[in-house]
């Protein structure tokens, strides 16, 4: 692994919305890398921050968020602190994203050629109709998309779903960036489409050569498609291992209490498992784990000090005073 350069570090990283309420620390010290070639997924529950790592990365969190603390380092260049014009080029040109409901991220009042067509205009700079007409046909026929040009002349409520999936990954795809992201790209796709996209999409990743960060609340997912997991909780990574290696030692209870929800084939229950307990309020500041008072062998620690993030084998990072030893995080 570290033969690889790194396409992507990210240290500290904390993104926090300043309501009348108070203030909401939606990531709370993100550590992360992602090298070149490597599929990474981050996991974790409804509201702990996958897309709004996304939304960083980018700086495209809405009002009233901002990042307030960190560094993103996209191929050694400070993306915090990047002029907005130079960020501009970085998304879609060197770093794209396939949004979660293609349904809502396509333009209903424009044709797919067209939106391909404004996208390569834009980050390519190629508007000889001819030669944009070649992009936008290579675009569609990478993602294998049959009769690319009559797809071309259709506006996105004439598509199946598995079809606009596919018309934005194209899009994401179509100016050949380093590093794709995609945030729960099989949302409200049924299970044969959701299959047939993450095959395209892990061929594709292998095909181009791009780096990808894939954003999902589903385990089964990652374990196919992901080289490492990264597991989130409550605006923190708590977990970063190889696929294999969390799946047969998980090291966090809350990456054990996930894994043991999970239903697996051929293997019966009269009820699953469950982790007890919700997720603690971002609003109230916690000064320990954020997992204390879910956790089955939490200590007096564990309320009182941030763990530390260790290295506990080769490349298997967790952040847990199980494995700390009870010493606090710096931070």
């Amino acid at each position: 692994m570290s033969a690889r350069k790194p396409v992507l570090e990210i240290r500290g990283l904390r993104t926090q919305f300043f309501l009348r309420e108070g203030i909401v620390t939606a990531l709370d010290g993100i550590d992360l890398t992602i090298y070149e070639n490597e599929s990474v997924g981050i996991v974790g529950e409804t509201g702990c921050g996958k897309s709004m790592t996304a939304y960083s990365i980018l700086r495209l969190v809405p009002h009233p968020g901002r990042i307030t603390a960190g560094s993103i380092k996209y191929k050694g260049i400070e993306l915090t602190t990047l002029d907005l014009d130079r960020m501009r080029s970085v998304r879609g040109t060197e770093i794209s994203m396939i949004f979660q409901d293609a349904s809502t991220a396509l333009d209903p009042v424009f044709t797919v050629g067209s939106q391909l067509d404004e996208v390569i205009s834009l980050h390519q700079g190629i508007y000889e109709k001819v030669a944009l007409e070649k992009k936008v046909v290579e675009a569609l026929e990478l993602v294998r998309i049959a009769a690319p040009k009559e797809v071309m002349e259709m506006y996105p409520h004439e598509l199946s779903g598995g079809m606009k999936q596919r018309v934005m990954i194209a899009l994401a795809l179509s100016c050949s960036p380093s590093m794709l992201i995609a945030d729960e790209p099989t949302t409200a796709l049924d299970v044969t489409i959701q299959g047939q996209i993450l095959k395209l999409l892990k061929a594709l990743v292998a095909k181009t050569g791009s780096s990808m960060m894939l954003i999902t609340h589903n385990l089964g997912i990652v374990a196919e498609t992901c080289d490492r997991i990264c597991v989130m909780y409550a605006g923190r990574i708590v977990e970063d291992a190889e696929t294999f290696e969390l799946f047969e030692h998980p090291r966090h209870p809350y990456t054990a209490g996930l894994l043991t929800a999970f239903p697996k084939l051929g293997e019966k229950k009269d009820e699953l498992s469950v982790i007890k307990g919700t997720v603690p309020d971002l609003m109230n500041p916690f000064k320990g784990c954020p997992f204390v008072d879910r956790c089955g062998k939490a200590m007096d620690v564990c309320s009182k000090h941030r763990p530390s993030r260790v290295e506990i084998s080769r490349g298997h990072y967790v952040s847990c005073h199980l494995w700390s030893g009870g010493e606090p995080s710096d931070g």
